[in-house]
């Protein structure tokens, strides 16, 4: 029977990239009351250049003609990341941040040298990589600064060393993921780091944000990854890691890695890398109801069998996902779930990596043995594998109909999954009314798991930007206490009012003490991390408080 239904359901799970088709939008207007609302169309405002012109020549001098940008263009491309908010603002709903330049230096030392230009002429700093982040991390804010630059690390895209010996690749910071892949596998290796940002995130993103790809369970989180960093200060320059473990004091690197380029840049990423796999399977589950799943997961993750990629949707998600596919393929589904007894089925989707058939069968078999699932074939997962970066896309074809679409993440450990699960889900629905809040776990760990929710509302025309702001400081709220505020989004602008809550004022006290050692006036991406101010000399000392 499950040969069968695969076979059904083969080519019926991929929506459509870029639009929805009538079906679809039918059901959102019915389920979340979509209106007439439509996204914006307006040119957003772009303000003259504040960068005065003996920066701008000092800068040109140090990474040479034609990288230093004022245009239009250039500086609207560098405005803001990929959050609903800042694509509302792109669109000219709010007033949008943009840099007064665009400036792209070609090494690690011309780095260090524009800090040292951008001290000298009191300009911040914005490092840029792909412009994903969904926190407002790489939001063009100038602090107290007389302008604001967006560094640009795209010239910084080389593969600068491969030790096939002891399994590392030394990548700078701008080279964007799939092109860092591809230079991999010329030598068979692989970083195994794939988040749904794959398409446009750079190596130094990852690693200045704690990065966690979609098969994090079998190749571990970025910053699992890290063997070594290049740091460039306007103080000077930094490196770490020089063994693969070390006891001479704290581990350094970790005070980089997730610094969110309030620290310093990062220029170079030392890597463990692995062999590239030669099978990769994906195959789709169903288990019946929330508890029953998420207790399936905790018990994977336990005994240590958890696939390289799992990914266990609740109710409402599975719901979303079946009503959007649409057809009588899923209508099949459906039947074919009733008839084995399933009444709240949540989708189950697990991956796995190998250097053989052989090898990927007897993981498989280890990880589904004795579990009451449901198998629903290859084909389920294998779709998912191929749609798997067609969020964003599908965001601007929800966008266009007046959907306000948006997601937020947290993790907790397993005692607590349910109970944070519920309470953000009350949170956003509390604050949006009629709307769809889904949830999955993507990332799991013995001790606990990743929640990355969702959410659909029919868009405010008055004030849309608020509308999203009130719901996320809700569900920012109810994560306290419970969880983290991001497992892998990073601060940014947005959480770094909840990271006290988080790390204490002794923790803050900790990071503003880097911070004065390393950007002692403050020019390094004003705003984020930090929120209790920009200058570092301004920042309050533990005995001032």
């Amino acid at each position: 029977m499950t040969e069968h239904l695969d076979h059904t359901l083969r080519g019926s799970w991929t929506p459509t990239v870029g639009t929805l088709p009538p079906h679809a939008a039918k059901w959102l207007r019915d389920r979340i009351g979509l209106g007439d609302v439509r996204t914006p169309a307006r040119a957003p405002v772009v303000p003259a250049s504040a960068l005065d012109e003996a920066a701008r020549v000092a800068l040109d001098g140090v990474v040479g003609p034609g990288h230093v940008r004022v245009d239009r263009d250039s500086r609207l491309g560098r405005a803001g990341g990929l959050s609903y908010s800042d694509l509302l603002r792109q669109r000219g709903d709010g007033d949008l941040a943009v840099p007064d330049a665009v400036v792209l230096p070609a090494s690690p030392e011309q780095v260090v040298e524009v800090l040292r230009t951008c001290v000298e002429h009191d300009v911040a700093v914005v490092p840029f990589g792909g412009g994903t982040s969904v926190v407002g991390g790489v939001t063009a804010l100038r602090g107290d600064k007389a302008a604001v630059i967006a560094l640009d690390l795209a010239r910084l895209d080389r593969l600068v060393e491969v030790d096939p010996v002891s399994r590392l690749a030394v990548l700078q910071a701008g080279l964007p993921a799939p092109r860092a892949e591809r230079l991999l596998a010329a030598h068979g290796l692989t970083t195994g780091h794939v988040p749904q940002s794959y398409e446009r995130a750079t190596i130094g993103g990852f690693a200045a944000t704690r990065s966690a790809g979609q098969a994090s369970s079998g190749y571990g989180r970025f910053e699992d990854l890290v063997q070594g960093v290049r740091l460039a200060t306007p103080v000077g320059e930094w490196r770490l890691g020089a063994a693969p473990a070390s006891a001479a004091g704290p581990d350094l690197r970790q005070l980089v890695v997730g610094s969110e380029g309030a620290f310093g840049v990062i220029t170079e990423v030392a890597l463990r890398v692995r062999p590239r796999p030669a099978v990769e399977r994906y195959e789709g589950f169903v288990v019946d109801g929330w508890e029953r799943g998420s207790a399936v997961v905790r018990d994977l993750a336990q005994r240590r069998v958890l696939a390289d990629v799992t990914r266990l949707s609740d109710v409402d998600e599975t719901e979303v996902t079946l009503a959007l596919a649409g057809g009588w393929k899923v209508n099949a589904l459906k039947a074919y779930l009733a008839a084995r007894g399933v009444r709240r089925p949540c989708l189950l989707v697990l991956g796995w990596h190998g250097a053989s058939e052989r090898e990927v069968r007897r993981r498989r078999a280890d990880a589904v043995r004795g579990r009451d699932l449901v198998p629903l074939g290859r084909s389920l997962g294998e779709a998912w594998r191929h749609g798997r970066f067609n969020g964003p896309r599908q965001r601007d074809a929800l966008m266009e109909i007046g959907a306000c679409v948006e997601t937020l993440e947290t993790a907790t450990h397993w005692s607590k999954l349910s109970e944070l699960r519920l309470a953000v889900r009350e949170a956003l629905v509390d604050a949006l009314g009629r709307c769809v809040v889904m949830c999955h776990v993507s990332h799991a760990y013995e001790t606990g798991a990743s929640l990355y929710f969702t959410v659909l509302a029919a868009r405010d025309a008055t004030d849309p930007i608020g509308q999203w702001q009130v719901a996320k400081a809700a569900a920012a709220e109810a994560v306290a206490g419970l969880g983290t505020i991001s497992h892998h989004h990073a601060v940014g602008t947005d959480h770094a009012p909840y990271l006290e809550a988080e790390i204490g004022r002794l923790g803050l006290d900790v990071l503003a003490s880097v911070k004065r050692a390393l950007d002692p006036t403050g020019v390094l991406n004003p705003g984020k991390l930090l929120a209790g101010g920009t200058d570092p000399a301004g920042l309050a000392s533990p005995g001032d408080r």
